[in-house]
C-alpha cells in the first residue's frame, strides 16, 4: 500500500491524534496531585488512547481481512463518551460564543488533540467513500471530537484556567 493513499493517511492521523493526547496526559501528570478531576482525566485518556490504538489496527487492516483478537469499536464505546460528555457538562456554562483555544497547558492540549481527530474523521469519511469502514469506527471519532472539546473545557473550569471567549469585531462590522 502507498504512504499516501487514504488508509495509510487516516490511520496515521489517528495515530497522530493518539500522540497529541499522550502530550495531554503528561502535561495533565503536572497537576494530578493538585486537582482531584486531573486523575479522573487520566483515566478518561488512557481509555481513549487504548481505543485509539484499536482504531489504528482496524484501519490498517485491508477491508474483507481479520486477524485473531481483532480489536473492535463499539457503540458502547460511542456512549461512553457521551456518558463522559454528560457527566462533564454538568459542571459548565452553557456557551454563548465560541471558545479561543488555549487557556492553560492541559485545556491548550486537549483543543489540538481535539483538531487533529477532527481531521482524523474527515479522513476517515473520505476513506469510507473508497473502501469499507466501519461506521462505528467514524461515530466514535466524530463523539471523541466533541468529547475533547468539552473536556478541554471542563479542565478551564476545574484547574482555575481562564477561558478565552472569540470577540468578534464590532467596530469592522459597522463599516
Amino acid at each position: 500500500m502507498w504512504k499516501d493513499s487514504l488508509r495509510v493517511e487516516a490511520y496515521g492521523t489517528i495515530d497522530e491524534l493518539n500522540a497529541s493526547i499522550g502530550v495531554v496526559r503528561v502535561m495533565n501528570t503536572d497537576v494530578v496531585d493538585e486537582y482531584s478531576a486531573a486523575a479522573a482525566l487520566e483515566d478518561e485518556l488512557r481509555w481513549v488512547q487504548n481505543k485509539l490504538f484499536d482504531v489504528g489496527s482496524i484501519l490498517a487492516t485491508a477491508p474483507g481481512q481479520t486477524f485473531k483478537n481483532m480489536p473492535q469499536v463499539a457503540a458502547k464505546d460511542v456512549t461512553r463518551l457521551e456518558k463522559l460528555m454528560d457527566r462533564c457538562q454538568k459542571d459548565l456554562e452553557p456557551l454563548k460564543e465560541f471558545i479561543l483555544p488555549g487557556g492553560g497547558k492541559v485545556s491548550g492540549f486537549l483543543h489540538q488533540a481535539r483538531t487533529v481527530c477532527r481531521r482524523a474523521e474527515r479522513l476517515c469519511v473520505a476513506l469510507s467513500k473508497a473502501e469499507p469502514v466501519d461506521s462505528t469506527i467514524i461515530k466514535f471519532v466524530n463523539r471523541l471530537s466533541d468529547a475533547l472539546f468539552v473536556l478541554a473545557r471542563w479542565v478551564s473550569k476545574t484547574q482555575d484556567e481562564p477561558e478565552f471567549l472569540w470577540e468578534r469585531d464590532v467596530a469592522k462590522k459597522a463599516k
